[in-house]
């Protein structure tokens, strides 16, 4: 981005020192275009209060359906990847769907993912097992992240613990609560992760008070409520954009009575077990992210379909700064039929049997 004027370096050495400002430089440029292009929003906000008594203070990135391709340009995420080194958090988590369509841009996902600074822990979605679930693993495994299938790990940020859970794709039937619960301590905090934030409902039962999820982009065009007839109404999903639940407690693990009305509906029809006996809903919050990227149309509309990075600040208390909105009311939502799961299944099925002669194809094409 920057040429080099005047003398030659010196040394190796000096070399390099002249290297590291001209990326300084470039990274500092593309912050600034980012934050003046208003083509990301990045947007704040607390964590829980069940966080407040077992963290100081822990800064989660979160970043979802990147869908790494043709539809979304490449200057776009890496404006994304600016924007969040930029916050310095501890962890970057990313909720699934890395690719659009195809396998063709794996080496730019793998690309991508690397260039985040903090460490990298991601679950996948729909469109990643639509393209090739294996695939999209080895490339974001090439990037240093760690995938999340079904488990739960824990790591240490600024000296502390948290467990962090992952769920594989409940869209395409992958997720199975049961074995991501499985080890679980009920001595550390835990932040959960999936794709599909109806997830949500059933792993506060289980403790859970955050889940971060995607796979909406936010409705993309929210322009009088639009994102909510064809994301909601439409597509069945009780949760489109941004907080859900309520993030207080009133110190029993029961949700707050002033925030948590209507929002606990029986287990998601994907889970295999229900929520153990007895403990009833407990507290708990979810998030959806809008998203970076789009799978079919581009634009956005509307200030909350814009592109987002979304920082959750764990245990700070509520109310510490200013968030972007506060929880909100689910929408009724709508339980998909046995026939759409099936249909759903057969999809991936018929996709992967379709590249697999694809790849037979060429194989004897090369061998002729």
């Amino acid at each position: 981005m920057f040429e080099v004027k005047g003398r030659v370096p010196s040394s190796v050495d000096a070399a390099a020192q002249l290297a590291e400002r001209n990326a300084r430089r470039a990274s500092a440029a593309e912050l600034k275009a980012a934050r003046r292009g208003r083509r990301i929003q990045v947007r704040r906000f607390a964590g829980p209060e069940a966080y407040v008594d077992s963290l100081e203070h822990v800064r989660i990135a979160h970043l979802t359906d990147l869908h790494v391709g043709r539809v979304t340009p490449m200057k776009v995420q890496y404006e994304a990847v600016t924007l969040t080194n930029a916050e310095e958090p501890d962890l970057v988590v990313l909720t699934g769907d890395f690719v659009c369509h195809s396998q063709v841009y794996l080496d730019e996902l793998t690309d991508v993912v690397r260039r985040f600074e903090a460490p990298v822990i991601c679950v996948l979605g729909n469109h990643d097992y639509w393209s090739g679930a294996e695939e999209v693993r080895r490339a974001l495994r090439r990037a240093g992240a760690e995938i999340l299938d079904n488990r739960n790990t824990t790591v240490t940020l600024r000296h502390q613990r948290l467990q962090i859970l992952g769920l594989d794709d409940a869209y395409t039937g992958h997720a199975h609560r049961d074995e991501a619960l499985k080890g679980l301590r009920p001595d550390l905090p835990v932040l959960a992760l999936s794709h599909i934030a109806e997830e949500a409902d059933a792993l506060w039962a289980h403790g859970v008070p955050l889940v971060l999820s995607g796979h909406t982009h936010g409705g993309q065009v929210t322009l009088a409520r639009l994102h909510e007839l064809a994301v909601g109404k439409l597509a069945g999903h009780r949760y489109i954009h941004g907080l859900y639940g309520s993030r207080r407690t009133n110190g029993n693990g029961e949700a707050d009575d002033e925030t948590a009305v209507d929002l606990y509906v029986p287990p998601s029809p994907f889970l295999s077990i229900p929520p153990p006996p007895g403990k009833g809903a407990g507290a708990g919050a979810v998030y959806v992210g809008a998203g970076i990227g789009a799978a079919i149309l581009p634009f956005r509309l509307g200030e909350r379909g814009q592109r987002e990075v979304t920082i959750f600040e764990l245990g700070h208390e509520l109310g510490a700064f200013d968030e972007h909105h506060g929880e909100q009311r689910p929408l009724k939502g709508r339980r998909p039929s046995e026939k759409t799961k099936y249909k759903r299944h057969v999809a991936v099925v018929a996709k992967q049997q379709k590249r697999l002669r694809k790849k037979a194809r060429g194989r004897r094409a090369g061998a002729s």
